[in-house]
């Protein structure tokens, strides 16, 4: 039997300390700031163990003989890659892509650390018989899995080694028989108040003498000294799910996470004082391109409902008509049809490594370049679109209650296709998903998550196949040359 959503909320009662607005949180699933999205989650597992998807969205685990989400599936070919992502697919939809840390985006990162496990054996055997018992152990369970792989900003012009604090970032302070001490902050948290466990590691570069900030582990979230700072929930300012219908539902949320001198038992630690597996956990195995092969698939689902929004938006305003706005919506439209095509180009241009099929990885990178361009654009194209509608909107639900106020929106709510009441309803969730505070947080998510511009663009330029490039550049270069244009030096001289 799969995972439920009622299994997922049992869990999360596990004492975890998460703190928001300065007070400790007693329960994060019935907390108003929390309890939607961690619903939205739970709704996850609970889909996957519908008897009507249970077959596509799960598998056999080849060690429990339980069915967990395909998320968790070392793909052995096309076919399978290709099962592994309508099942990422499926969740998305659920939440029209607002998810962006549900539990199959880290569970893609641990598939593609366990794709390059000569990369943890060459570090040492011991770590990397740790870390592939423990993915079997997250894989058995369906266990939902965050990360912190990225150091707090401070002063930039530092290394992680060189501030005044030495454990600013989460770095060793002692070892023994039974395991590491660590202390330190990691962010970004995304979806921590939710998730079962947290993987600790490193994305950005160490230099020599920083050795001890090369680490990797895993831990419950309700581990000793482990503390989640929360940012401002969206969710508990959502006045109703009819005002802010994604805000109140997909808040999944971000947190500054520190150890305050968490013991990790040795079983759990995957990494330890090595920079150079420290880089190659996610760069030489093929965690960074499975997890965001992920994040693609969920990106194309949010593209998707975009598009259907900005649409909805010019048929409830009377613009469909208008030439201009038919052709901005056609680039909308193939803005993300092009997204979709990349995930499919990744899945059919994919090969083996290490005797797994996986997602070519230019081509995922190649996604990462024009998505970091394409979303903030994508938004300015369905701001002008929406034009000064989205703003004139009632302050409430409540508004709706005063029968003189009904009237008036009755009488200015005007729409091409629908009611008052469905006009105000559509252009709210229009605002939750370009204007309000949810909708700029997701702005900035879709232009960071996966690093800098600089960072995924060196990506681009690393993958891709220059060979083949400057191949066909010199097989034209082959087909001529200046002697047979202007004849050879004899005939010249004769000349």
């Amino acid at each position: 039997m799969a995972k439920t959503g009622a299994q997922h909320l049992k869990s999360l009662q596990d004492g975890r300390c998460v703190y928001l607005n300065g007070k400790l949180v007693d329960d994060v699933t019935t907390h108003p700031a929390y309890r939607n999205a961690v619903g939205a989650a739970a709704s996850l597992y609970d889909f996957q163990a519908h008897p009507d998807n249970i077959e596509w969205m799960t598998f056999d685990s080849p060690t429990s003989g339980e069915r967990v989400n395909r998320c968790w599936q070392l793909t052995k070919s096309y076919e399978e890659l290709v099962a592994r992502r309508r099942a990422i697919e499926g969740w998305s939809r659920l939440s029209g892509g607002w998810l962006g840390r549900s539990p199959d985006h880290i569970a893609s990162s641990m598939v593609g650390q366990v794709m390059g496990l000569p990369v943890f054996e060459k570090h040492s055997k011991e770590r990397a018989g740790a870390l592939m018992d423990y993915f079997r152990y997250a894989r058995d369970n369906d266990i939902y899995m965050t990360y912190v792989i990225i150091n707090p900003q401070a002063d930039r012009n530092k290394s992680v080694g060189e501030h005044d604090d030495e454990f600013l970032a989460t770095g060793v302070v002692d070892e023994d028989a039974e395991g590491i001490t660590v202390r330190g902050a990691k962010m970004l948290g995304t979806g921590s108040i939710m998730a079962n466990e947290v993987l600790f590691a490193n994305i950005q570069p160490l230099k020599p003498g920083e050795e001890k900030y090369a680490i990797s582990f895993a831990i419950p979230m309700n581990t000793k000294g482990l503390k989640v700072m929360s940012r401002k929930s969206y969710e508990e300012s959502a006045t109703s799910s009819f005002d802010y219908p994604l805000s109140a539902r997909y808040d999944e949320n971000d947190a500054l996470v520190y150890c305050d001198d968490v013991k990790v038992p040795w079983d759990r630690v995957f990494i330890y004082k090595d920079t150079e597996t420290a880089r190659g956990q996610f760069q030489d195995t093929y965690a960074h391109y499975m997890q965001n092969y992920q994040a693609m698939t969920r990106l194309m689902v949010k593209m998707q409902f975009q598009v259907g929004v900005a649409r909805r938006m010019c048929e409830t305003i009377g613009t469909m008509g208008i030439p201009s706005v038919a052709e901005r919506l056609g680039h909308l439209a193939a803005q993300a049809a092009m997204v979709e095509g990349l995930v499919y180009g990744m899945e059919s241009g994919g090969g083996m490594f290490n005797g797994y099929y996986v997602p070519d990885r230019n081509l995922m990178y190649t996604a990462q370049v024009l998505t970091q361009q394409l979303y903030p654009e994508f938004i300015t194209s369905m701001r002008e679109l929406a034009g000064g509608g989205l703003i004139m909107l009632p302050s409430s639900a409540e508004d709706f209650t005063d029968p003189d106020l009904n009237r008036y929106i009755n009488a200015t709510q005007k729409s091409a296709i629908g009611t008052a009441e469905e006009k105000v309803k559509f252009m709210k969730l229009a605002w939750d998903c370009i204007g309000s505070e949810f909708a700029s947080r997701h702005t900035q998510y879709e232009m960071f998550y996966a690093g800098a511009q600089f960072v995924t663009r060196g990506h681009a330029m690393r993958t891709y196949d220059w060979e083949r490039s400057s191949d066909l550049v010199d097989s034209i270069l082959d087909k001529y040359s200046l002697s047979d244009t202007i004849g050879s030096g004899d005939k010249l001289a004769a000349e």
